[in-house]
């Protein structure tokens, strides 16, 4: 059996992203026959549990309570990239033959990846950013750009395999599965799916059910909606009372029926994280908010009609989602359906 080790991280400033895709990553390469090893810094609100929970090898990497002189995303990672390659390292060691490194880390570069290179056969990165250089066999850039080209030119190894687009997105068996049940929407809205992520620190999922309660109270009674919070998210009791309160909005917490609940709704009110893709493997059309800035690329996002893009956070309240909701019809959806051969094409 071969080995693989995912190096990966998930807390209240990360989210719980990037995680999630590594499990699905893992779930591939454990049907490949690889025996799957997480290796995860203890960090505050991660999700590291669900590793186990998912039938593989955790490692946690301890806390540290020093102060570093840390920038950018390197506080994510909360220590310096050396410190932490020697405790990864560490672990390999115990390990033996390391078939497969996966990395996924917006705050690890090629200063990382090199110190790994003498004790691992191959090295795998998933990134977006295109904003630093890595020492890998295989990079993984599952996002749209509207010019992919060059983008990772100088980034990578000359040998380095790229795979570019959401046709090659991380998506998790249920959602192939639901795809062959796909129902058939008409642009109407009658049931929205409101998901903000794992953590959402910024609370966009109470702006959201706001705005479906002052629809209902006003002119589309027979509204409803599925409330998704993640099990890190901070005001996940205030949103599951609130809910409790309208008999409309249904609460789910740290759910593993998302394909499902996709399925069943006319719309989305999300973030702009990885769960795009799978919204739009799924053929639901969203309004989306970007709460980091990973996702300001919303606006890219929305000028070839995969999402209705509202902007930060800071500049999205109750009632520009309330607007955005009712200017959506016909048109909208029709052009939405339009644009879904452009995101899943084949090279």
């Amino acid at each position: 059996m071969r080995t693989a080790v995912i190096r990966v991280d998930s807390s209240r400033a990360i989210g719980s992203g990037h995680l999630m895709r590594c499990l699905t990553l893992a779930g591939r390469l454990s049907a490949k026959d690889y025996d799957v090893h997480f290796i995860c810094r203890d960090l505050d609100g991660n999700l590291s549990a669900l590793v186990e929970r998912r039938g593989f090898k955790l490692h946690l990497l301890p806390r540290h309570h020093e102060s570093f002189e840390l920038e950018g995303y390197g506080n994510w990672l909360t220590v310096p990239q050396s410190l932490d390659a020697d405790e990864v390292k560490a672990i390999l060691n115990r390990l033996g033959t390391i078939d497969l490194l996966v990395v996924d880390s917006y705050a690890i570069d090629i200063e990382w990846e090199a110190a790994m290179r003498p004790l691992v056969e191959k090295i795998f990165v998933i990134d977006d950013l295109a904003n630093r250089r890595h020492d890998c066999d295989v990079l993984l850039d599952q996002n749209f750009h509207l010019n992919p080209e060059g983008r990772y030119d100088g980034l990578v190894p000359a040998h380095c395999e790229l795979r570019i687009g959401p046709k090659h997105a991380l998506l998790r068996a249920e959602f192939y599965e639901a795809k062959k049940h796909l129902r058939q929407r008409d642009g109407s809205i009658n049931n929205i799916l409101i998901f903000y992520g794992g953590i959402d620190l910024t609370n966009e999922t109470s702006k959201a059910m706001q705005a479906v309660v002052e629809l209902v109270e006003s002119d589309r009674p027979r509204l409803t909606a599925d409330v998704v919070v993640g099990g890190s998210n901070p005001h996940k009791l205030d949103v599951e009372e609130f809910c409790n309160r309208h008999d409309y909005l249904r609460y789910h917490c740290q759910v593993d029926n998302m394909a499902e609940l996709m399925n069943g709704a006319d719309l989305a009110l999300c973030a702009g994280g990885t769960t795009t893709w799978e919204r739009l493997f799924m053929e639901l059309p969203s309004i989306m908010t970007a709460i980091a800035d990973n996702q300001s690329g919303g606006s890219a996002l929305a000028s070839v009609g995969f999402v209705e893009y509202l902007g930060r956070a800071d500049e999205v309240d109750v009632e520009k989602i309330v607007r955005a909701i009712r200017a959506w019809d016909a048109e909208e959806f029709l052009r939405f359906k339009r644009s879904l051969s452009r995101v899943f094409q084949s090279d």
